[in-house]
């Protein structure tokens, strides 16, 4: 070899696990555009001395596949590194075996929090950075009468529990919960108790075909029942692509929580979504879940540089010292507990576009035991929302 050739770099395996395909493949696909692009523009910096191969599969929303690529992929293609799982089912399902083998786990969804594993880096939001944050808004501006619906998996029943110990100290109240098997599909029902319950607030917490069934059953519902539009919805799963499926006239006025939107104003964001467009096209609509993913290669790049190899415990070390803009602000990982500092932030969905209008003023600590939030400072001061 020449002395003027440069050296071949270290080609480091990296698992993809995420459902591009099933329930909810819209999410998933945007997931998976994240990671890609982020691994792109990692194999095009000739400062790495490695590069980044995806090995991808598509689990198609089962479990059972979940289980048997992660296995595939710590044990035939000898991954140590895992970027993946959309639902909080999928991630408890793997996380046995990345445990098993010790590799790590690259969570990029927001979850219902309550766990703390060393095999795994959690770079969605905790309850304290999206629920908390939107419930604590909601008691500032009226009394709290919430139905809540949601898919039947571990992600509804903790935003319920979380919810009903929020605003019952506040005078609040959860008048119904009614959670739906994960891809049904029949709302009617459901809609039909609702108007009967006359509520004041619909939290929703569905995911995937569910949720996208629900909300045009919800708008038709308003359409016959004008007094339903007085109800104040809120969601804790709706992004910015499913707005451009469902459409954008059955989701006027709700209002959402998650660390990133589109909307928001850095100079990190546009360059994120310039690159995003570039690649994938104008038409495209990343979501928190693109953004997350795409931070996650990111990060498992700096960390791999920054330690010299792959190797899990050496990584692990030196993510937990990172700092980086990010085009959800500035963020690091809490070295208590392997979770992410994110800037929560409330958007109003208005002709289309999730419009964010309310941010905390730095990046909150994750609690993802809520061991230090007082919820009994959510308390309800009046006002109007």
């Amino acid at each position: 070899m020449s002395a003027t050739q440069p050296l071949p770099k270290r080609v480091i395996p990296v698992g993809i696990l995420y459902s591009v395909s099933g329930d909810y493949a819209v999410i998933g696909r945007e997931m998976l555009n994240g990671i890609l692009l982020a691994i792109e523009e990692i194999n095009a910096n000739p400062a790495h001395e490695f590069t980044l191969a995806p090995v991808i599969r598509d689990p198609q929303g089962s479990l059972d596949l979940y289980y048997e690529y992660c296995h595939d992929l710590l044990y035939r293609h000898g991954v140590r590194h895992v970027i993946g799982c959309y639902t909080s089912a999928a991630r408890k399902t793997i996380l046995p075996l990345i445990e098993g083998a010790n590799a790590l786990l690259w969570h990029s969804a927001r979850y219902e929090g309550f766990e703390s594993s060393n095999s795994v880096i959690y770079l969605g939001a905790t309850p304290n950075q999206h629920i908390l944050p939107m419930l604590s808004w909601l008691l500032q501006q009226q009394a709290a009468e919430i139905y809540h619906v949601g898919s039947n998996y571990v992600w509804s029943w903790e935003m319920d529990r979380i919810t009903r110990e929020a605003v019952v100290p506040a005078g609040g109240r959860v008048v119904q919960s009614k959670l739906l098997p994960l891809g049904d599909e029949n709302v009617e029902t459901l809609i039909a108790d609702i108007i009967a319950c006359r509520p004041k607030v619909l939290l929703n917490t569905m995911v995937g075909k569910s949720a996208y069934s629900f909300y045009r059953a919800w708008h038709q519902a308003c359409q016959q029942q004008p007094w339903l539009n007085e109800v104040l919805k809120l969601s804790l799963t709706l992004c910015e692509p499913e707005v451009q499926l469902i459409g954008s006239e059955a989701l006027e006025g709700y209002l959402v929580s998650a660390s990133w939107f589109q909307s928001i104003d850095s100079d990190a964001n546009r360059r994120f979504l310039s690159s995003y467009r570039q690649r994938f096209g104008e038409h495209v609509s990343p979501s928190v879940d693109s953004e997350s993913a795409w931070l996650a290669g990111h990060l498992l790049a700096r960390a791999i540089a920054r330690h010299g190899n792959a190797d899990v415990e050496g990584v692990r070390n030196a993510v937990l010292q990172d700092e980086m803009d990010s085009p959800a602000g500035r963020i690091r990982l809490d070295a208590d507990n392997n979770h992410c500092w994110l800037t929560p932030h409330l958007a109003r969905c208005h002709n289309g576009r999730l419009v964010s209008f309310w941010q905390t003023d730095a990046a909150v600590k994750p609690d993802p035991w809520l061991a230090w939030v007082d919820l009994a400072s959510l308390t309800h001061r009046g006002g109007s929302a």
